[in-house]
């Protein structure tokens, strides 16, 4: 057998929660204050064997934690400079469920990598196994493990022992998400995993500020091909760099990249990702040099000593799109209106991050503690307020009456909640709280939520406090023992 020689790796990238600044995030004269989360997308990366005088041109990846989570994909450099486009291969019998997060990313990262290879004394791109595992905080409550599936055969349950992730028992698409920004850590977590596998460290070192603005770039791009529209990428950022007060990039800078398999899409492909290094041809550069406007800050971002951000499951979903939209159709009906709340709203959420900082490196003393209490509360509610007055305003339900009620009775209602935002563009995706750090005040959450149910009694959506929580770190390698069991 004739093993790959490119290094078995493991990366992963944390969700997201834009605690505040959602929708003022998509114009580049606003911030939005975005923290990182502990839970994430990971991905280990391998070669594939194969038997003496056999050449493969296959990437396989396999979410073992969903039903029929396998996909398989062929390569090939396109003509006339098309990068290198994928093809996804059928297995048997079995039918083709598509990704185009998985299928764009690979294309984006192994066109990157064929040209840094290609630049550098160029060797062949050997097959690969990625295995995608992600926290089980990204998704609503599973059911419990059938003993066998719908054709008959054995699923693999219960999960392995000791491991911190669990089978969904559901195929990736019925799967319900809480918002946590799964596609953004997948898609930064897999090119990652690309790019540490096949690059020598000294073209790519994860730990170095020229990987990490690399990565960001190739996963902006990717991302938003994938996505079909060109987003605001603080999810993209927040996996890259966690927690950060973000200023998007300008959308015109990706409209210079074809589609992959079109002519030119690998030089413009590497001239865009490489923009801020300033390589490649000097007029290249030049031109290159001044796009990439992104502005990610992680001085401006910090929780203060003994505060948590949790994050509460409310097991619905919404159509942020289609949100967006409307509140675009409303800010270009009342322009002056418009501009003068999100002004407003852009002042509070500063004021917020502000005091968070503000008590960051203060002692946990009973005064320190007695201040963050009171002032923490009046910037959310500050904040909170005209998100609710611009909801109202454009007709669109950033923040429903219904959670409305719920962030009110537990802000009022728990001991230790400081309040809590619907973030990023709103709805009914979990609800991000600031709370008292403590295994109390966790309980008393816990116990709130269970009462509520009650109090509905089936006429609302199901809550439950997630084991998720916020932390500033960003992408980052992951010792390889804690997917035992996991790893075909």
């Amino acid at each position: 057998m004739t093993a790959s020689h490119n290094p078995t790796i493991a990366v992963s990238a944390p969700g997201k929660v834009l605690l505040a600044g959602g929708y003022l995030v998509t114009d580049r004269d606003y911030t939005g204050l975005v923290f990182g989360l502990d839970a994430r997308i990971n991905v280990v990366a391998r070669g594939i064997s194969t038997s003496q005088g056999v050449q493969l041109s296959e990437i396989v990846v396999d979410s073992p934690q969903f039903v029929a989570g396998s996909w398989r994909y062929g390569y090939h450099l396109a003509p006339e400079d098309g990068g290198i486009t994928v093809t996804q291969l059928q297995v048997g019998s079995a039918s083709i469920s598509t990704n185009p997060f998985i299928e764009t990313t690979l294309s984006y990262a192994l066109t990157y990598i064929s040209r840094v290879v290609h630049q550098r004394a160029a060797h062949s791109m050997q097959p690969a196994r990625l295995t995608v595992l992600a926290d089980s905080s990204y998704y609503s409550c599973p059911s419990p493990p059938p003993s066998s599936s719908s054709d008959g055969h054995r699923q693999q349950y219960p999960s392995p022992p000791g491991s911190r992730f669990i089978h969904m028992q559901t195929p990736l698409t019925a799967a319900k998400k809480t918002g946590l920004g799964s596609s953004a850590a997948l898609v930064t977590a897999l090119t990652a995993a690309l790019l540490t596998h096949y690059l020598h460290p000294a073209h790519f070192d994860l730990t170095q500020p020229r990987a990490q603005r690399i990565l960001h770039n190739l996963a902006q791009t990717a991302h938003c091909r994938a996505q079909g529209k060109i987003g605001s990428g603080f999810d993209v950022a927040a996996a890259v760099y966690g927690s950060c007060l973000y200023r998007r990039f300008s959308p015109s800078l990706l409209e210079r990249v074809p589609a992959p398999g079109e002519p030119h899409f690998g030089a413009r492909l590497e001239e865009l990702v490489n923009a801020e290094e300033g390589e490649g041809s000097e007029a290249a550069a030049a031109a290159a040099a001044a796009v990439w406007d992104t502005e990610v800050r992680k001085d401006a971002v910090s929780l203060p000593r003994g505060v948590a951000m949790r994050m509460v499951d409310v097991e619905c979903g919404s159509q942020t799109v289609g949100m967006v939209k409307a509140v675009n159709a409303w800010r270009a009906k009342d322009p002056e209106g418009s501009r003068a709340l999100w002004a407003d709203l852009q002042a509070r959420n500063e004021e917020l991050a502000q005091t968070l900082s503000a008590h960051y490196n203060n002692s946990e003393s009973d005064d320190n503690e007695a201040q963050l209490a009171s002032a923490l509360p009046q910037a959310i509610r500050r904040s909170r307020d005209l998100v609710k007055k611009m909801g109202e305003a454009s007709g669109v339900p950033i923040e429903p009456d219904s959670q409305t009620e719920l962030l009110d009775a537990l802000t009022s209602g728990v001991e230790g909640v400081y309040g809590g935002v619907v973030p990023g563009a709103g709805g009914f995706d979990a609800l991000a709280i600031l709370v008292k750090d403590d295994e109390e005040t966790a309980r008393r959450i816990e116990e709130f939520l269970k009462k509520w149910e009650e109090k509905k009694q089936g006429q609302g959506p199901k809550v439950k406090l997630l084991g998720v929580r916020g932390e500033l770190d960003g992408v980052r390698r992951e010792e390889l023992g804690m997917f035992d069991g996991w790893l075909a």
